[in-house]
């Protein structure tokens, strides 16, 4: 869960208003004029989307709040989102296509643990801690464990890491995941080993690529656009909703562009040329095998037609992409925000005429 505190509208219009790099406040007021009437609903996506910046002209290239919203439930089928949704279903669908998936090691009901097939109650610390001895003496080049909710939500919550020295009955995080863990449902994952380029720009958290497909009434599957997220702040998550940071990339060259962005309401108007905690610049830094991530997302996508469009999740380990998660339920700002304005996307200006027109 996000430490950060939510920035009061007051603090948020501070920060606007002492921006060096904002409009003129007749510009901004002559703005959102221009969405109010062109939308029709109060263009509050204005700041979030950082369109009061000198440096952005296509305001209305930007999805208002009920489009950002509503698009993605629209294209995608109710009655199979549980394969996403559930990250043991997600795991099995996919794994038999094989798409390289994070291996699933253990994953648990409340107290009944499962691992191949066996099957273990654990009613104290004392066997959750033999289990565990046991999950890394068959994996003695595994150093880690990534434990996560088998259902989850997109803000990092209920994620932890889990090292093989803190598998100890006295051990105050080893205690925490003990009694995380037996209230609900949790899968625990090999850790990926990182590819060392992305080390470099942040080492703390599993930098992961949110990468848009939309499939067409043809079948033909279209990848939108890309973002970067990755910590800020030496967090194991990189989820910009607990203090990270995306950072579009450049599908055709394969880099980062330009500008970094944080949650506006937590950071206020700021936004980041370079990693605060690396200091390596954003403009043009090169992500390894861009061109396999097009390639693993597209096949992914292909499979499940009922879901249109998806932004899936792929890290980038030391031999090629993995695959982590697909999501169809979720707000589409960050892929807008990051791309410059999803309006503009011709594949995306396709998908909202036929959103209206079935509509009305």
């Amino acid at each position: 869960m996000s430490d950060f505190v939510k920035l009061s509208e007051l603090q948020m219009l501070r920060s606007i208003y002492k921006d060096p790099e904002r409009k003129s406040i007749p510009r901004i007021m002559r703005d959102l004029s221009v969405l109010l009437l062109h939308f029709r609903e109060i263009p509050r996506h204005y700041f979030t989307k950082y369109m009061f910046k000198t440096d952005v002209f296509n305001i209305r290239d930007y999805m208002p709040g009920k489009l950002t919203v509503g698009i993605v439930p629209f294209f995608n089928d109710k009655r199979l989102k549980e394969v996403l949704d559930n990250k043991l279903y997600f795991d099995l669908f996919f794994r038999q296509f094989d798409i390289n998936l994070p291996r699933i090691v253990l994953y648990n009901h409340n107290r009944l643990f499962i691992s191949g097939n066996s099957t273990w109650e654990i009613n104290n610390i004392e066997g959750f801690c033999d289990l565990l001895d046991e999950i890394f003496r068959q994996r003695v080049t595994a150093d880690s464990l990534f434990i996560k909710k088998t259902y989850s939500g997109s803000k990092g919550e209920g994620v932890f890491k889990l090292f093989r020295d803190q598998v100890s009955a006295d051990s105050p995080v080893l205690n925490e995941i003990y009694r995380t863990v037996i209230k609900s449902e949790f899968i625990f994952q090999e850790t990926i080993e990182q590819h060392p380029q992305l080390n470099r720009i942040s080492s703390s958290s599993l930098n992961t690529i949110r990468i848009d497909t939309f499939i067409e009434n043809t079948g033909n599957v279209s990848v939108i656009s890309a973002y970067l997220r990755m910590s800020i702040r030496e967090s194991l998550v990189d989820n910009v909703s607990s203090g990270g940071c995306m950072v579009g990339i450049n599908l055709e060259k394969g880099t980062l562009k330009r500008v970094g962005y944080s949650i506006f309401k937590y950071h206020g108007s700021g936004t980041y040329s370079r990693h605060p905690v690396s200091g390596i610049s954003f403009e043009g830094f090169p992500i390894p095998c861009i061109r396999e991530v097009i390639e693993l997302v597209s096949r992914t996508a292909a499979l499940m037609p009922g879901l249109r469009l998806v932004g899936w999740d792929v890290a980038i380990g030391k031999t090629g992409p993995v695959l982590i998660e697909g999501n169809s339920d979720y707000i589409i700002s960050g892929s807008d925000l990051t791309y410059g304005g999803y309006m503009a996307n011709p594949v995306i200006k396709n998908a909202v005429k036929e959103m209206h027109t079935s509509l009305g």
